[in-house]
């Protein structure tokens, strides 16, 4: 006789649960969610605007606790919260066992992504100098998207060295805690010292648990829950929170484990930020009204087109740029299996900013609901305009090394 668990409906269930999650591990499936999430939010807010912006201001959350927050609050403070854990980890295992491990492996993709963070914000206000609010929105262009940068290169070249994808994944790493670091200093405007003072203990007795092997969701996932929330009610922005968790996060086995805690956290995680955190978040930030006459207007506003040559241009010229002048200077080098060609087009795929420059806009200008709307459109351009440059150099690179395979 099968057991019930044997029987339907319960181990189809279980079975195409983890095949969903083992698919949002995919760097692909999670771009695609996020790209549908934008064309969504893009849709509803250009046919019926008016019921789009009353689902992203409804308000729900407990009062006396400060968190009486609209949707979109949740999406930015909450939400991106696991994002950014999931993205400390990784810094964390890229510090530990990957290319940051290494002082001369790492020099390359550092340097690349600093330059690729300073460079766009002075591209940013070459342009916008002058502008109404222009010095307010310098950090927009500084972040890549790690999600949908990798995707695209999944997508478009997945036939390219594997030392492509790792430079792209340790300077957008980089670039992530250059980017939360960035939003920890500059958009704290009320800091209440006494609840950041007790944020920062949880997140050290998190971290000592995680050193003295102590194993058990049911400690960690409370001690994440406060230190959000005291990290949320100092002023600092709560996904500094889920960064520093993640770099508290062990990443090291030990021999009686099979896997680390930040493998298990990665794993179990991951598909949840890809599936459900990313795009919910695309969805609340990226439904901007297009009109033809507003879309002219937005394009020509000096903020906007600040954001679009700091994203498209700035980004090119500071990772490539960045990355040149490392290796003629003699602080890194060139992995043999790369050409120049092959580095500027993933030096203009840094270009999507997307996730983490539409969180930036809307520290900078959360105050201005019109002046949101003007540069998460430019952030949207900008990525677009990266994703298509980026997409068709992949494809003449992957094509070129087809060809020199067969001349061979």
């Amino acid at each position: 006789m099968r057991r019930p668990a044997d029987m339907w409906p319960f181990r189809p269930t279980v079975r195409y649960a983890r095949q969903l999650a083992e698919a949002l591990r995919a760097e692909t499936v999670g771009g695609i969610l996020m790209l549908l999430a934008t064309v969504a939010a893009l849709v509803w807010a250009n046919v019926a605007d008016d019921s789009y912006e009353a689902l992203r201001t409804t308000t729900f959350g407990p009062e006396a606790l400060h968190l009486h927050l609209t949707l979109s609050q949740w999406a930015q403070n909450g939400l991106l919260t696991i994002f950014f854990f999931i993205a400390g980890v990784e810094v964390k295992e890229e510090f530990v066992h990957g290319e940051l491990s290494n002082l001369r492996s790492a020099a390359l993709p550092i340097l690349a992504s600093v330059a690729g963070m300073i460079v766009p914000v002075l591209i940013y206000l070459a342009v916008s100098w002058g502008a109404p609010g222009a010095g307010r929105g310098w950090a927009i262009p500084t972040a890549t998207d790690i999600a949908f940068a990798l995707a695209v290169l999944a997508v478009t070249a997945s036939s390219m060295p594997a030392a492509l994808r790792a430079f792209l994944l340790t300077s957008a790493v980089v670039d992530d805690l250059g980017a939360i670091t960035v939003i920890a200093v500059f958009f704290t405007e009320h800091l209440n010292l006494l609840a950041l003072l007790a944020g920062a203990v949880i997140i050290a007795l998190y971290g000592l648990l995680q050193a003295r092997r102590v194993r058990g969701l049911w400690i960690y996932l409370p001690l994440a829950l406060v230190a959000w929330y005291l990290i949320e009610i100092s002023g600092v922005h709560a996904t500094v929170a889920g960064v520093a968790l993640g770099l508290m996060t062990r990443v090291h086995s030990d021999s009686c484990e099979e896997s680390s805690p930040g493998e298990r956290a990665d794993h179990y995680i991951r598909p949840v930020s890809a599936g459900f955190v990313v795009p919910v978040f695309a969805f609340l930030s990226a439904g901007v009204v297009l009109g033809v006459e507003g879309l002219g207007t937005i394009l020509s506003d000096r903020v906007v087109l600040g954001v679009i040559a700091g994203l498209v241009v700035g980004k090119f010229l500071g990772v490539f740029g960045g990355a040149w002048l490392a290796v003629r200077l003699g602080l890194a080098r060139l992995s043999e299996e790369l050409h120049w060609r092959d580095m500027a087009a993933v030096s203009i795929l840094a270009g999507i900013g997307f996730t983490v420059s539409l969180l930036i806009g809307n520290l900078a200008y959360g105050d201005d609901p019109e002046r949101v709307n003007m540069v998460t459109t430019g952030v949207l351009v900008a990525s677009l305009t990266a994703s298509v440059l980026a997409t068709i150099l992949l494809r003449v690179r992957v094509r070129h090394r087809l060809n020199a395979q067969d001349d061979v």
